[in-house]
């Protein structure tokens, strides 16, 4: 395999690269710009909106990177890439040798370097940060040395533990499940993951429209874990089909639950009820998962005047999505102001050049119906920052008397999910929070039933794919170990 003469920093081909141009050239290159299609063509498409860079764009990039010998881009990835060897194999050409080392440590190389916030993990830690410079494109370059294999090369598998004979089951097909699928098949563990779902993927393909990232992205992947000798079994709910004795019945030693959270949050104003108010779970399930508005049997509502409610990636999501369904105006309404948004600075540019209107420091009181209880307005309270509240972000505030009314055909509300509740009230025993999310070791992600793990938002209750995915690992990790010491000696 390729990886398997992958050098350390120290092997004289980094020394050499390191010594072939001097700090002061590497941090006078300007980092690359992410080709994008046009905002106006991309409204009428689904097609990828970043476009991925060249090789040559690709090279130059890596070369910004000080190869630093305490690198803290590692200690800000979730799940522990070797950044700058995966870098330094990109600025001397070796794209397979840069994919089969991010192969070591994710199972999803090509999803994250689409998806992950870098700017608030991997790339935040890069020094050129602290010389005041931009920092590495890491997640451009994550996604070009992945895509590179994908097109040039066959699938890179990471190296493979002889098989150990001890089945281990998954409970969803999401970003945590697939992490942690992949690392104990690497193990040599028996893994079968359970998706309640017809299609495998989780929110990687209900939750993420394909104008971000491509499901053929998510395929290819789930493609690799089959490689390593995962199976997966859809339409089989867990708490339901199949209950959590079942299991043990079938021989499986560990459990990890990754099912998500999967369950609408509301906001318990008046006229949530009403005809044409609907949560983004289920909006973008129905077009990105059920295809509807594309000739299939799924419909979903339309409007010619959208209001998405909520500031995260989930509300830029369901926001450019409306704007493809052939929405004439959509208004993205969020309470604090738009620098606080929780979403990507880069999804939030998105959708303003594609006509997003954001109306920011306003929250909806009430939505207005009409004769037949469809949604026909809603009632908007200016607000104003007060002081930070316990996540350190300025607490809105209400400017008395400040209320308009705005019409509106359709509200997608995007304030939020909550775990699914099925498999953890399933299994006796096992502690769950106020929350309804699973209660783990956050060390070793073990909950109050020994064999059972967990971790993604069913434990968050809301994380990002790289956080989930670390979770998965870390899970994985722990269970192995624990299982491999209950093995009798030969």
């Amino acid at each position: 395999m390729q990886h398997n003469n992958i050098d350390s920093r120290n092997k004289q081909w980094r020394v050499d690269l390191r010594a072939s141009k001097t700090p002061q050239e590497r941090t006078s290159i300007a980092r690359v710009i992410m080709p994008q299609l046009d905002p106006q063509e991309r409204i009428k498409c689904n097609d990828e909106v970043n476009q991925g860079i060249t090789a040559e764009q690709a090279v130059v990039e890596a070369s910004r990177c000080l190869d630093c010998a305490n690198p803290q881009c590692v200690t800000g990835c979730p799940v522990g890439i070797n950044i700058p060897q995966f870098i330094k194999h990109i600025e001397c050409g070796q794209f397979g040798q840069a994919a089969a080392t991010l192969k070591q440590t994710s199972s999803l190389p090509a999803v994250c370097g689409r998806v992950c916030p870098q700017e608030k993990q991997c790339e935040a830690r890069c020094i050129h940060n602290k010389l005041k410079h931009p920092p590495v494109a890491i997640g451009y370059l994550e996604r070009f040395a992945a895509d590179w294999q994908r097109d040039n090369l066959p699938q890179v598998q990471p190296d493979m533990a002889p098989a150990n004979g001890i089945k281990v089951a998954v409970i969803g097909s999401g970003p945590s499940g697939l992490s942690f699928a992949g690392d104990m098949a690497k193990q040599g563990f028996s893994v079968t993951v359970f998706e309640a779902l017809h299609e495998i993927g989780g929110v990687l393909k209900y939750g993420i429209p394909e104008f971000r990232l491509p499901n053929k992205i998510v395929d290819y992947e789930i493609d690799g874990l089959k490689q390593m000798g995962v199976e997966f079994v859809k339409d089989c709910l867990i708490g339901k089909t199949l209950s959590y004795d079942d299991l043990h019945e079938m021989g499986f030693k560990g459990i990890f639950v990754g099912s998500g959270a999967g369950f609408p949050r509301f906001m318990n104003i008046p006229g949530e009820n009403l005809n044409g108010v609907m949560s983004s779970n289920e909006y973008l399930t129905r077009i990105n998962l059920m295809g509807a508005g594309r000739g299939g049997d799924t419909p979903v509502l339309r409007g010619k005047t959208i209001a998405v409610i909520g500031g995260g990636n989930t509300a830029m999501d369901s926001s450019r999505t409306a704007l493809r369904m052939g929405t004439e105006r959509v208004i993205l309404v969020y309470r604090r102001s738009e620098e606080e948004m929780p979403a990507r600075k880069e999804e939030v540019g998105h959708a303003k050049e594609e006509g997003v209107e954001l109306m920011t420091l306003h929250n909806p009181i009430e939505y207005l119906g009409d004769e037949k209880g469809h949604v026909r307005a809603m009632r908007v309270q200016r607000m104003t920052l007060g002081e930070p509240d316990a996540s350190g972000r300025r607490s809105p505030v209400p400017v008395e008397g400040a209320i308009e009314e705005i019409a509106v055909d359709l509200v997608i509300v995007a304030v939020g999910v909550s775990p699914n509740q099925l498999v953890p009230r399933s299994i006796p025993g096992l502690d769950i929070s106020k929350r309804n999310t699973i209660v783990v070791d956050e060390q070793t992600m073990q909950s109050s039933v020994s064999d059972l793990y967990a971790g993604g938002d069913i434990v968050r209750g809301g994380a990002t794919v790289i956080l989930a995915m670390g979770d998965g690992r870390r899970a994985a990790q722990h269970m192995a170990k624990a299982l491999l010491k209950q093995q009798p000696a030969n």
